[in-house]
């Protein structure tokens, strides 16, 4: 044929309609960058002295928020549209959806109050509805293999309860314990997720790659979290706990180099997958200088929040998104962007100061202003992706 007589079709028209309530991560995902995009400025205003605080005391506050509200949103999101996938039955959609998303919307609210018991009903019920809604599909399904994941949650259930039992001094528990034990739950999740899909979708998005898995490491990168987990619980700290951190990045670390990082630069939707997880072992290395005096905790703990979990969350929230919402999976310029100015939020959070440490104030303030940014930009971006119907029509 002539290509000068060939007729070009029109692109499909933009779907019509709104499907935020469709599947799980279409409001976490909206309300979870939203919030990212709001929330940690608030802190950082709080943390430089020019903004006081209500129910949740600064740090507390902070660290309770990007756990219990901003991660686990995600992580719900995600679970809920995974679920569906993994047992072919349908998690929580409607106005069984849209009623969680406003209990969790609730408890972000509460936090800000004086209404502290409120504030502690809807923010341990929030991870508990949610368990039980994972549940339901798992056990119909015999789905075995994830009835761990209804566990998890109920554990955070369970972090998020001492913290504000404490803060409530209804017990004597100190309230400190609910965040590194939250915290640990979040960094084995993160391990088993990306152990699960970082090879995968390394293989199938570079041809040739050759990522692999092997048992044995397997094993002892996610034996050495959970092994974590039961020594934060318990208490243990100092050159124990410093080496037994330690063991752990090297076991991450050398799980995350048999996945060939080099060889996926040319593709975005899968590098800032990479990049993100090589803040977990880096994550596990601060936390064993910090055990013995080497450096602040706080380089740690933002290795894990902004680093590893912001990467990952702001990767894995773009590829599902396109994914469930039947769009090529290839990043854009400004999804590129995204990822850009989420990794150097966590550059600037946590090398700037390891660097200077008397730089810790406006480290915190340009790498909440890059947060901020990558993140309000995928809300932004985002919005008409996530509330209207597939590309192809189809459910979900």
């Amino acid at each position: 044929m002539n290509p000068l007589l060939s007729i070009e079709e029109p692109p499909p028209p933009a779907p019509t309609g709104f499907a935020l309530f469709a599947l799980g991560f279409r409001p976490f995902y909206l309300l979870a960058s939203v919030f990212a995009a709001l929330s940690v400025p608030l802190w950082a205003l709080q943390y430089a002295g020019l903004l006081g605080h209500a129910y949740l005391a600064g740090p507390v506050w902070h660290a309770h928020e990007m756990l219990f509200g901003f991660t686990l949103a995600v992580i719900v999101g995600f679970l809920f549209t995974a679920g569906s996938n993994w047992t072919g039955l349908p998690t929580p959609r409607g106005w069984k959806l849209a009623a969680l998303a406003a209990l969790w919307l609730a408890a972000r609210v509460l936090v800000l109050t004086p209404f502290g018991l409120a504030a502690a009903v809807a923010n341990v019920a929030f991870p508990l509805a949610a368990a039980a809604a994972l549940a339901v599909p798992f056990v119909k399904a015999g789905n075995r293999r994830n009835y761990f994941f209804v566990g998890l949650l109920v554990l955070l259930a369970g972090a998020a309860a001492v913290v504000h039992l404490a803060q409530l001094g209804i017990v004597a528990l100190p309230g400190g314990l609910g965040i590194p034990v939250a915290l640990d739950v979040v960094l084995f999740i993160l391990a088993v997720m990306g152990g699960r899909v970082i090879p995968m979708f390394t293989n199938n998005g570079v041809p040739g790659a050759g990522a692999a898995r092997q048992p044995r490491v397997e094993q002892a990168a996610l034996g050495s979290v959970l092994a974590l987990l039961v020594a934060d619980a318990v208490g243990l700290q100092g050159v124990a706990m410093a080496v037994l951190a330690a063991a752990a990045g090297v076991a991450h670390a050398w799980r995350w180099a048999l996945w060939r990082p080099w060889r996926t630069l040319r593709v975005p939707l899968v590098w800032v997958l990479h990049l993100a997880y090589l803040w977990l072992p880096l994550h596990l290395l601060l936390r064993a200088g910090a055990e013995v005096g080497w450096l602040m905790a706080s380089l740690a703990t933002h290795a894990l929040t902004v680093g590893a979990v912001g990467g990952l969350v702001i990767g894995m929230m773009t590829r599902t998104a396109r994914g469930h919402t039947g769009r090529p999976l290839r990043a854009d310029r400004w999804e590129v962007a995204c990822y850009a100015l989420v990794a150097a939020s966590a550059a600037v959070r946590v090398l700037l100061p390891l660097a200077a440490p008397g730089q810790v104030v406006h480290a915190a303030l340009a790498s909440a202003l890059l947060w901020s940014a990558g993140f309000g930009l995928y809300a932004i971006r985002y919005w008409p992706v996530l509330s209207r119907p597939r590309l192809d029509g189809r459910p979900g």
